[in-house]
Formats: C-alpha cells, sequence, structure tokens
C-alpha cells in the first residue's frame, strides 16, 4: 500500500499530488512514485514542509532532472505559479548504479544528466488522459534499462532498508543486523553506501513520520504511549527528537496541524 502523506507534515495544504506505485518490473528500483501538480493565482505561494524519507530521489521537473539525498532535517518547498515534477523514491539497488556517493548527498540535491529521461517524462506529462500513469511507466522503463537485472548485492541492500523501514521494522540498529544475519559493522556500511546516513538515523526519522501521522490522524493519542510505542526511553526522549528535526514539540504540531 502506497501512503500518500506519512512524511508531510501538513497535508491540507498539499496541491495535487499523487502517489504511485512503480510497476512490477520496477519494484526493486523504486518505492513509489510521487507526483505534484499546481496551479496557483500570480502571487500566491504553497508552502510545503516535509519530513522526507530517508532515501535518495531522482526527480523530473520543467527545468531538468535532479537527485537529492537524505535529510537530516525537515525541510520546506515553496510552490509559485504553475508547474509538475515527476519524483521516484529509489530504492538501494538503484542508488548504487546511479551514483556512488549518497553521503555527499545528504541535505543537497544537484543536477542529474539524462536528457533523454527529461524528454520522455516531459512529453508523457504533456499527454492527456494518464499522463501520471504514462510518466511512470516511461520513468521505469529508463530505470530498468539504466540499472539493469538486480543482483544479490542490490537484493539485500533492498532487504536492509525494508527492514529499517518496513511494517514491524527493527526498532535498533542490532534487531535489524540479527534479521538480517549481519554483523552491526555490515549493516552501517550498507547504510552509509545507500542512504548515507546511519541505520540509527534511518530508525529515528522513521520513527518521527510515525509519529507526525498518529497526532494528525489520532489527536486524542497520548503522547507517553506513543512514545512507547514508538520505541522511545519515555516521552521526554519523543519530544527532544521531534523539535529538534521538526522545529516544535509533539503538543504543539498537534495543536497547529488539528486546529
Amino acid at each position: 500500500m502506497v501512503d500518500r502523506t506519512r512524511g508531510v507534515l501538513y497535508p491540507a495544504r498539499l496541491p495535487a499530488f499523487h502517489r504511485l506505485p512503480p510497476p512490477a518490473d520496477a519494484a526493486a528500483l523504486v518505492a513509489w512514485f510521487w507526483i505534484p501538480e499546481w496551479s496557483l493565482p500570480e502571487g500566491e505561494v504553497s508552502r510545503q514542509e516535509i519530513v522526507s524519507y530517508p532515501a535518495v530521489n531522482l526527480v523530473v521537473a520543467p527545468e531538468g532532472v535532479s537527485i537529492s539525498g537524505a535529510t537530516t532535517r525537515a525541510s520546506t518547498r515553496e510552490l509559485r505559479g504553475s508547474g509538475w515534477a515527476v519524483g521516484a523514491l529509489l530504492r538501494p539497488a538503484a542508488v548504487v548504479a546511479l551514483t556512488d556517493d549518497a553521503p555527499g548527498l545528504v541535505d543537497a540535491e544537484r543536477s542529474f544528466d539524462a536528457p533523454d529521461l527529461h524528454e520522455g517524462v516531459t512529453a508523457a506529462m504533456r499527454s492527456q488522459p494518464g499522463r501520471r500513469e504514462r510518466a511512470v511507466a516511461v520513468f521505469s522503463a529508463w530505470l530498468s534499462q539504466r540499472v539493469g537485472p538486480v543482483g544479490a548485492v542490490g537484493r539485500q541492500a533492498n532487504a536492509m532498508l525494508d527492514v529499517l523501514l518496513g511494517e514491524g521494522a527493527a526498532l535498533t540498529p542490532e534487531e535489524a543486523a540479527t534479521r538480517l544475519a549481519v554483523s552491526v559493522r555490515t549493516l552501517q556500511r550498507l547504510t552509509h553506501r545507500t542512504v548515507g546516513l546511519s541505520p540509527g538515523a534511518i530508525i529515528r526519522r522513521r520513527r518521527l513520520q510515525e509519529a507526525a501521522q498518529r497526532l494528525r490522524e489520532e489527536p486524542e493519542t497520548d503522547l507517553t504511549s506513543l512514545a512507547a510505542a514508538l520505541g522511545y526511553a519515555d516521552h521526554a526522549h519523543l519530544t527532544r527528537d521531534f523539535a529538534a528535526v521538526l522545529g516544535l514539540p509533539p503538543r504543539d504540531y498537534r495543536a497547529g496541524v488539528s486546529g
């Protein structure tokens, strides 16, 4: 199931926004595609606040193609005028085929030389109807050709991120390493190479996304119970992490999102 809003702090402020699953033949390369489209009156700004997934994204927009890394804090995007983007949240098997510097992409965005990808996705987004589905098909075909068959190393890296971010995800790096039958050091090397962050940082980001989502969808949630469910030592630990990354404590976020 593709979760449309996890990682987006204020979903009600979104323009038209879609998350589409990849076709089966690209499922080892892309977690999902995300496609915002907007057309705002002159002078109006749509401010989007996001706690991004700890992953690398490849993005096609009218002005070109870019690759961006994991982030260490909440980020803000301001949308003006009219536009669109087609982004692929890459799985580790695709990352290692597209860049050898995931750590250098942390909190950064760089242009990516892929004129054929840009041309194909742009043409698809101009078509009607079914432009989004057509753009995803073009993007997926390009990735499959660029990356090629996924080998054992890629499958292991994908399994690593599933254990850290998927359903029933590990609460600690030690638990994740045990599930994967690797050492903690091997796990650290895998996440460094494919995400640019430590296993602990990836787990913390997932927990904060889950915390924000729970506070939006279940505003009556008790913070002490939420902290325990997410593996925090106590309510104060959750509050410190939340405020450090999102810039405000959980109680203030809950009030703002439900107000």
